[in-house]
Order: C-alpha cells, then sequence, then structure tokens
C-alpha cells in the first residue's frame, strides 16, 4: 500500500464518525508498505497490510471470502476480458471502458473507483487525475489488480470450452502512467475515506450488487468534494432479493419508496429533489452504454449499462 493513502484513510468501522487510522509498519520499501497493520484507537479495530494489500473491509478485513463467486479463478478471468478485451485485440470485446473513460474530464485532486473489480476504469482514470484509488471487496480483484500494476503484464488463461483454455498475455499500453494509482480491499458501503477527500468517484456496475445501495451513493457522497467534483455512475438494475430485500432497492418496483425506474429515481436523488444527498449534483449526460462478460469462448452475456454523468 502506498504511503500516501494514509492521509486519507479513517475507520469504516467508526462511521459516520471519523478517526484516522495508525499506521505500523513491519516491512516496507521506499514509499510502499509492504507488511503491517492499520490501527483504530477509537474502536480497538486493526486493519492488515499483506503483501502490499491493504484489507479494509469492516465487515472481514483479514480473511477471503472463498463461498463468493467473485473470488474464483473463473470469474476473475471473465472480468479480465471484460476489462482488457480490446488491449488483447479481441474483435468481440466492447469499447465501454473507453467510453466510460471519456465521459471523466481530466483535472487535478484524487479519483476513487468503487467496486474497481480488475481495475481497467481505475488505469483510465490515472491518466486523468493526480492519484486514484481502486476499492474493491474482492481479495481475487484486487491482487490481479496490483499484480498488473507492479508488472504492467499479466499471463491470462482464457477459457475456451470445458476444460481448454487459451493462454493469452495482457500488456499495459506503454504510455500509460501508473505510479499514481493503488488497489485496496474495502466495503463500497463504509469508504476509508475522509469526507470531501475525492475530485471524481465512479460507480459502474455494482449498486444493483450491494445490500444497501442507497448507504453506498450516500458514502459516495460523502467522499466527494462538495465542490468541483465528478461523479460517474452506471448499472444495467438488475435487482435481485438474493443481494437485497425489494425495500432497498433503488426501483424496479411498483409500489413504495424508490417505486418505478432506477434510472429516474437516482437522477432525483443527485439533484437533491430528496432529501439524501446534500450537496446537490448537476446531472450532465445520461444514456447507455454496452458491454461484455465472457465465461467462455461460445458464451457471452451483453449488458445495457445507463450511465449518469453528474458534477457540482
Amino acid at each position: 500500500m502506498r504511503k500516501a493513502l494514509l492521509d486519507i484513510l479513517i475507520c469504516p468501522r467508526c462511521l459516520p464518525q471519523e478517526y484516522r487510522l495508525q499506521e505500523t509498519i513491519s516491512e516496507g520499501i521506499k514509499e510502499d508498505i509492504i507488511e503491517g497493520t492499520l490501527t483504530c484507537h477509537q474502536c480497538g479495530a486493526v486493519y492488515p497490510i499483506r503483501q502490499g494489500v491493504a484489507f479494509l473491509d469492516p465487515n472481514e478485513p483479514a480473511q477471503p471470502r472463498t463461498q463468493n463467486r467473485y473470488e474464483t479463478t473463473a470469474v476473475v478471468a471473465s472480468y479480465l476480458w471484460s476489462h482488457y478485451g480490446d488491449l488483447l485485440g479481441d474483435e468481440l470485446a466492447t469499447d465501454a471502458y473507453t467510453r466510460w473513460a471519456g465521459l471523466m474530464a481530466p483535472g487535478p485532486g484524487a479519483c476513487l473507483d468503487t467496486g474497481c473489480a480488475v481495475g481497467r476504469f481505475s488505469f483510465e482514470m490515472a491518466q486523468k487525475f493526480d492519484f486514484v484509488v481502486g476499492l474493491d471487496n474482492s481479495h481475487a480483484f484486487i491482487r490481479t489488480s496490483r499484480e498488473l500494476l507492479r508488472q504492467r503484464r499479466l499471463e491470462l488463461a482464457l477459457p475456451e470450452e470445458g476444460l481448454l483454455k487459451r493462454p493469452e498475455t495482457l500488456v499495459l499500453p506503454d504510455s500509460w502512467r501508473t505510479d499514481n494509482l493503488e488497489f485496496i480491499v474495502g466495503d463500497a458501503q463504509a469508504l476509508p475515506f475522509a469526507a470531501g477527500t475525492f475530485a471524481a468517484i465512479s460507480s459502474l456496475n455494482m449498486v444493483d450488487k450491494l445490500p444497501q445501495p442507497l448507504v453506498h451513493l450516500a458514502e459516495i457522497n460523502r467522499s466527494a468534494k462538495k465542490i468541483q467534483a465528478q461523479f460517474l455512475f452506471s448499472d444495467p438494475f438488475s435487482w435481485s432479493p438474493d443481494v437485497a430485500p425489494e425495500v432497498q432497492w433503488l426501483g424496479g418496483k411498483m409500489n413504495g419508496r424508490f417505486s418505478g425506474r432506477a434510472r429516474d429515481n437516482i437522477i432525483a436523488l443527485l439533484e437533491g429533489k430528496t432529501a439524501d444527498l446534500s450537496p446537490a449534483w448537476k446531472v450532465e449526460r445520461d444514456g447507455p452504454i454496452w458491454w461484455k462478460i465472457r465465461t467462455h469462448s461460445n458464451h457471452y452475456e451483453m449488458i445495457r449499462s445507463c450511465f449518469i454523468k453528474a458534477t457540482r
């Protein structure tokens, strides 16, 4: 973990109160912490740093969730193709991540990519902002992202059919800056950052995967600067009671709060038409972006993700 993060990290267990974490470094290399801990002296929580990865998920800071599908090799491979298929020269890949990146104006300050998965949008934002943090609660995603960050290349084994796999080598473009980027394990519903830290924040294809999506938006609102900030949201709104109870959905239902379409409800939230998010955002653009997930060479899932770009 880069030492540059120390000034902005807070204890996610103590939210909404903000208490700085105290670092103990047992092994470091220049500006990186390889082994150590981050301790909250208010609640006593201890968050480990292991092999350069900071584990700041307040629910399970140290143990990988082996029962979670996002920790499996197959899903990591699927997301790597989804994020970087165009860099691999695959004619079936979409340009979704370059299109999302194109919606963000470059500027000074830090950027946070919540639910970063295997990191493509974070790498894109590193070309536009002074410092970028990618956050995800999947240990496998974060370790993969950090390996690509350190090595600038990654050996892949893409499933072809059954037990057959196709080897590929992913190489980042020579022109891409990577010295201003870090990836950490954390919870998008309890962001471990001080209020008003980020000049830009993203939430791509994850709000319908969270138990408390409104809490996630509130955390983004808290962590963003009150002025001169950008927010990029995108989601297919695949609501499921297996992920969150219907009462927590931000759309896709006929009755109760947030009935109707989620796109309309989230725009209303951002524009301050409810009392949930303050100060309000100005929605500049919205529309669809198509992206793909690849399971194997004969099985793809095409997804229509609805983006909303807002500033304040």
